[in-house]
């Protein structure tokens, strides 16, 4: 791989991980029931918000190999044991978040029965969905990697 194209990933990651924690820092001001109420309310008196950041440990630890494994692509060392180290540190996040995202999903099913949870039981899966596929392909990689086989086509 070029080492332009790594580079440009590299940017790629690092604008989702500063994109995610905007997100996760501005949305619970802008959020309804959090209209009138102060920063001490919204961040210090909100489990779930306790918890969601909690949860994103994970998938900053993720996105920080992510950002390593790319520097290793682009050193030319893929072949090497960060790189497997990487990998397989990718894919304990995805299985993380795979359970973070799960817990609440059955919360809501069990705590909330009659409630309207369409939206956001929607929203869990989609993410479990793609932990599930970034964990697995990390999977793969590591295993193929520790192989040291390659696929030249």
């Amino acid at each position: 791989m070029k080492r332009s194209s790594t580079i440009f990933l590299q940017m790629v990651v690092v604008l989702i991980g500063v994109g995610t924690l905007a997100l996760m820092l501005w949305e619970p001001q802008i959020e309804g029931r959090n209209a009138q109420a102060t920063l001490f309310e919204i961040y210090f008196r909100d489990p779930f918000l306790a918890y969601a950041y909690i949860a994103s440990i994970a998938f900053f630890v993720g996105l920080y190999k992510a950002f390593k494994l790319l520097g290793y692509v682009g050193r030319k060392e893929v072949f090497s044991q960060r790189s497997v180290n990487a990998l397989r540190t990718i894919k304990y996040c995805g299985v993380a978040l795979i359970a973070f995202i799960a817990a609440p999903e059955a919360y809501l099913f069990i705590a909330r029965p009659g409630d309207d949870i369409a939206g956001g039981v929607a929203i869990g899966l989609l993410l479990i969905f793609v932990s599930a596929v970034i964990a697995t392909a990390a999977a793969v990689f590591e295993r193929r990697l520790r192989s040291g086989k390659r696929d030249d086509r």
